[in-house]
């Protein structure tokens, strides 16, 4: 019986080939996309879930009250993790970590004649009771008791000695910042997995990050990080209401509160607005779930309108086979089996377009992808694959079995009216879709262009930077704040300067300053950027009162705002004025217009430069249509600076564009998924415009005989279509309005939804109704009218 059911279906298949080709390209191009949006899902909900513990494995995050609002911050007190272990019966291990990412630039390695660079983060004792770190050598607790002591990781080790065995009691040279020093290795570790937002090349111990920084060691500092391990059964409501006002009980004047967040949600869970988490990564994973789901809808969608629309070629086949004592159940059975044949035809295609498109898949994602058929693989694509075919042939199979043998036999069946309503639904619903589909694609690319093209406040055209190693001790600062002084007398070069953090969010905060006529219950934390001599001329911030920063050394002694800060202080003409933080005095020297120096995504908030002699980032501004021959001599001057190091530098811009790499990749996705879900939409269309023509070719032939033209023809047979599409636009339109402003609103910088765009979206959608049916409604009105009439 199974095998009869499936030689029909075979043999049905072979019989109508347009149809068969038809369904065969939208569902294997529905089930493509859909597996290989799967693949990209599941790696981004993979990421940082390489810890055992994953499950119980918090950190400690801090939300600080400021007059603009709630700041969410991921550092906090270097005390916290060592108080909640003691105080808190939930915390089973508590650590502090100063990750990599905490310094504006890796670290110099110098072992023997090699040079490199390497990220490397400070570590508490409890570090590997709390995360996944396996030792491949040496002796883990010996690096948490020995601050002179390091380990490295097994791809470090192989770099600089060959093998990790080799490495262990070998000692190393490590420069950044105060850091500097020689270090015995007594341990090699297994770097960190592909899927870790965090990985570093070396460990040393917290209490060296101590020793050099004791400012650690104070309620009111925020730098490094604290995780937590709680114990089974931990509710994590009463824990954070616990942690609430822990920080205040320590420091009375402390206008911060504490919460946990599980570690592996950093990646998808990462934006929180006025102190409540406000989404991140997840908004893309869920956009590009909704759209694997929709464009699969959009195939099934039009294997029912297809299979429907042909059923009167096969009423006879059912009434026949009723008859002979064929039950329902029977027909279903069999018209499910043919939905799923061309289910499983679809899933082959589908596999050999992705083997085909994986590689362009990653290069658009970044990602390194790959279609492993593990035993849950398969599952999951073969669960994907009978869905689709039940969702695509239910209806079909109830639709076509629930004929009448009577009617059918007599001749009398005729099509009913709700058959065709649900088919128009079905393709209103497709084109509603389409319609969103071009929309959206379009709002995206408008905020994408106006975020690359807004005037920042600051210029990025022709400006690079680069890290330098810069030693602490006396001698090399005279060297390194020379190099900058070498590099001004570069032909091509306008200016250069040094800094520490970045105009991309990377920036200190300060707490506690006091300025004249300051309210006394009234504070104002201000984004620390700290800065060499000559960094605001570099990049072209402007200033509005007073002037830039002295080229003496009178410049650590003076300090520059921007309008945000002043207003927030309510100062009235600033300049010369005096204020105190952290037991210094600055004179105000100048007032710079407000700037974007962090993502468009947030709003300018107060901020100030300070100058230090010099800072371990170089920044240069380059001469146009000079760049190559610049870039040459600021090469050589870098190689006679930093023997052994490569010369990596960045250009400003494209640092900007790499804020924005999500929203980019996001937008190239959407583009081509969008194009697919037209493409399967208008797969369908021909299809029907194809079995409507077909179905009206007596009416056509009769309608020729009597007078009507080719063109009036061509548009009765379009009409229709066009009517479907343009509900399917009015439909589309306010629920687009909706999604597309939601979006929007994340970003504090954002374009206007026009009407302009629902304009194009309309047009663009009737437009390719258009083309799509024309061939088909042509063809049947300039149909020989005699050989349609023969037939009858």
């Amino acid at each position: 019986m199974l095998k009869n059911y499936f030689k029909i279906a075979w043999r049905n298949l072979l019989k109508d080939r347009q149809f068969t080709f038809l369904n065969l390209v939208g569902l294997s191009t529905g089930l493509a996309c859909a597996l290989l949006i799967w693949l990209w899902i599941s790696d981004e909900r993979n990421m940082d879930k390489y810890n055992k513990n994953d499950g119980n494995l918090y950190q400690v995050m801090q939300n600080m009250k400021e007059l603009n609002g709630i700041t969410t911050m991921e550092y906090t007190a270097g005390l916290l993790a060592n108080a909640l272990k003691a105080e808190m019966p939930e915390v089973q291990y508590a650590a502090t970590v100063v990750p990599a990412s905490w310094f504006s630039s890796k670290g110099i390695i110098t072992s023997g004649e090699t040079r490199m660079k390497a990220g490397g983060q400070f570590i508490s004792k409890d570090y590997f009771k709390i995360f996944t770190c396996p030792f491949l050598s040496g002796d883990k607790s010996r690096l948490t008791t020995d601050k002179n002591s390091i380990a490295i990781s097994d791809e470090l080790a192989t770099k600089l000695f060959s093998s990790k065995e080799l490495a262990i009691g070998k000692t190393i040279d490590w420069a950044q910042d105060e850091f500097n020093g020689t270090y015995l290795i007594t341990g090699v570790f297994k770097k960190n997995p592909s899927n870790a937002t965090e990985r570093f090349d070396l460990l040393f111990n917290f209490d060296l990050f101590v020793e050099k920084r004791p400012g650690m060691l104070s309620w009111g500092n925020s730098d490094p990080s604290t995780y937590v391990l709680l114990k089974t059964g931990t509710d994590i409501d009463r824990f954070d209401a616990k942690i609430r006002n822990f920080v205040k009980l320590k420091d009375k004047d402390a206008e911060k509160t504490l919460f946990v967040r599980r570690f592996s949600d950093k990646y998808l869970y990462g934006q929180y607005k006025n102190g409540v988490q406000a989404g991140g990564r997840i908004a893309y994973v869920k956009l590009f779930s909704f759209i694997a789901f929709f464009i699969l809808v959009i195939a099934c969608i039009n294997f029912m309108n297809l299979s429907t629309a042909k059923a009167s070629r096969r009423i006879k086949e059912v009434g026949i086979k009723k008859v002979v004592g064929a039950g329902r159940s029977t027909l279903i059975l069999q018209y499910l089996g043919e939905s799923f044949l061309m289910s499983f035809l679809s899933l082959i295609l589908a596999i050999i377009l992705m083997v085909f498109l994986l590689p362009v898949f990653n290069q658009i994602t970044g990602k390194q992808l790959v279609l492993n058929f593990t035993t849950q693989v398969i599952i999951t694509v073969i669960c994907i694959t009978a869905i689709t075919g039940l969702i695509a042939g239910s209806y079909p199979a109830l639709y076509i079995s629930g004929f009448k043998p009577y009617a059918v036999l007599k001749g009398t069946f005729k099509t009913s009216a709700g058959e065709v309503l649900v088919r128009k639904a079905l393709v209103v619903f497709q084109f509603t879709l389409s319609v969103f589909a071009i929309i959206a694609v379009l709002t995206v690319y408008r905020q994408i262009n106006y975020i690359h093209t807004k005037n920042l406040g600051y210029s990025r055209d022709n400006v690079i930077d680069f890290a330098i190693p810069l030693e602490m001790d006396s001698t090399k600062l005279v060297t390194a704040a020379s190099f900058v002084d070498e590099l001004k007398n570069i032909p091509g070069v306008i200016h250069a300067a040094s800094y520490y953090h970045n105009l991309m969010g990377d920036h200190g905060g300060i707490g506690g300053f006091q300025w004249p006529g300051k309210d006394p219950t009234k504070d104002i934390d201000f984004a620390n950027l700290e800065v060499g001599s000559g960094f605001l001329e570099t990049v072209g911030i402007r200033i509005k009162e007073g002037r830039y920063f002295s080229s003496g050394p009178n410049a650590h002694n003076e300090i520059v705002f921007n309008e945000s800060a002043i207003k927030s202080m309510g100062l009235k003409d600033p300049i010369g004025k005096t204020v105190k933080f952290w037991d210094q005095q600055r004179q105000i020297v100048g007032v710079a217009e407000d700037f974007n120096f962090e993502s468009l995504y947030q709003n300018v908030t107060p901020c100030f430069f300070q100058v230090f002699p010099v800072m371990p980032n170089i920044i240069v501004k380059i001469k146009a249509d000079s760049e190559k021959t610049t870039l040459e001599q600021i090469g050589k001057k870098y190689a006679s600076f930093s023997k052994g190091l490569p010369f990596d530098y960045k250009f400003l811009d494209d640092e900007y564009q790499a804020l924005y790499t999500s929203e980019n990749r996001i937008a190239t996705l959407s583009k081509y998924f969008a194009a697919l879900a037209i493409l399967i939409s208008c797969l369908g269309l021909f299809g029907l415009a194809a079995f409507t023509a077909q179905r009206r070719r007596k009416e056509i032939g009769i309608r020729k005989v009597i007078g009507a033209s080719a063109t009036r023809l061509a548009i009765m047979l379009s009409g229709d279509f066009l009517k479907l599409v343009i509900i399917a636009n009015i439909i589309a339109f306010p629920l687009v309005w909706w999604a597309m402003t939601d979006w929007l609103n994340s970003f504090a910088y954002r374009i206007k939804m026009s009407a302009g765009i629902f304009i194009i979206a309309a047009l663009c959608i009737v437009v390719i109704t258009i083309l799509t049916i024309s061939f088909q409604a042509i063809k049947a009105a300039i149909a020989n009218p005699v050989k349609s009439l023969r037939t009858e």
